[in-house]
């Protein structure tokens, strides 16, 4: 991508994404709480409803279990449905439409009937908003057979993959992070699409692997930053999708740079750096010339404190400091 070019934050290029492939498909229909006039908590939909008014954006009460129910039932029945979760912790309420009826519809019919969904939802910690708001599980949804999950990190990569999604025959988790709204990156206005299971390589290195999504990966090339200054060089992969993942690509990393860090703001317990840790031990056991390391939030809910909430969140500091301790290590072999 080049470094030159027009210049807008991630809020716009969602809002420009579907705008875009609304016009392009009249068969798109978008459906949450407060999505219409106001805009969206987050300002995901300012402007449209506008230009496509209530029948195409369908302002919803506080029922994520009855509006993801009625968007996965409209697109199985013809249309191309958004359903707009606003924060991801709430989709628990629908997690029954999403995981026992959009993801198997397809299987259980034998392709015969389809769930073009775009389910779309904010995580993450921002500003201190508690536990009820703040919840990173985006590898619950990768744990669904059926159901692809995007993580979009910037910009351009949101505008890209919304649009990928948006013309996905099947359903997709498309998962933004609320810190990222008012990130800035260059943002093409011209029609393009990030393939699925493509990913990115931020920062060449040869010394280690660090993979990192959503938010986190800001933070990686901070902390990449730092350590190049003092004589690491880390390589720093960002999937964009988990499902599917960019296997190949990880691994020719792993096996170039021998050790892996990964950094995810999800607790470590049976999370999505896990999957990678075994994937790294699986593939590339051989080259591996340290232990795999996971860099993740600490297993608490996440508190209201500003003080105790950023200790449990994966910093750069605690990045950097963590892999001078992996890069210590040698690997024995016997």
């Amino acid at each position: 991508m080049s470094e030159q070019g027009r210049v807008i934050t991630y809020a716009d290029a969602g809002v420009e994404a579907l705008r875009e492939e609304m016009r392009r498909d009249d068969s798109i229909v978008y459906i949450g709480q407060g999505i219409g006039p106001r805009g969206g908590n987050f300002r995901q939909t300012r402007g449209l409803w506008k230009e496509f008014g209530d029948e195409r954006l369908r302002d919803t009460g506080i029922c994520e279990l009855g509006a993801t129910g009625a968007a996965i039932g409209a697109a199985m029945a013809g249309t191309r449905t958004v359903i707009d979760e606003v924060f991801l912790d709430f989709a628990l309420e629908a997690i029954t439409q999403i995981v026992q009826q959009a993801a198997n519809i397809s299987y259980m019919s034998n392709g015969k009937i389809k769930a073009p969904v775009v389910i779309r939802g904010a995580m993450g910690a921002v500003r201190n908003a508690g536990a009820h708001h703040s919840h990173t599980f985006y590898n619950w949804f990768a744990n669904t057979p059926g159901l692809k999950v995007a993580l979009p990190a910037t910009p351009y990569d949101l505008k890209g993959l919304f649009k990928t999604a948006l013309r996905d025959p099947g359903p997709v988790a498309l998962i933004e992070h609320k810190s990222l709204y008012n990130t800035k990156s260059v943002v093409p206005e011209e029609d393009y699409l990030i393939p699925f299971g493509d990913a990115r390589i931020v920062r060449e290195g040869k010394d280690l692997t660090i993979v990192a999504m959503s938010r986190m990966v800001d933070l990686a090339a901070k902390a990449a930053t730092v350590l190049a200054q003092e004589g690491i060089s880390a390589e720093v992969i960002d999937p964009r999708t988990i499902v599917p993942l960019d296997r190949t690509k990880i691994t020719n990393s792993i096996r170039k740079t021998g050790r892996l860090v990964v950094i995810d703001e999800s607790p470590s317990y049976c999370s999505f750096a896990g999957e990678l840790l075994a994937i790294a031990v699986e593939d590339c056991f051989d080259e591996l010339q340290a232990t795999p390391r996971r860099i993740c939030s600490l297993p608490v809910p996440n508190p209201f404190s500003p003080v105790l909430e950023n200790q449990m969140i994966p910093s750069v500091d605690r990045i950097v400091r963590e892999v001078h301790e992996v890069m210590k290590q040698v690997r024995r072999v016997s």
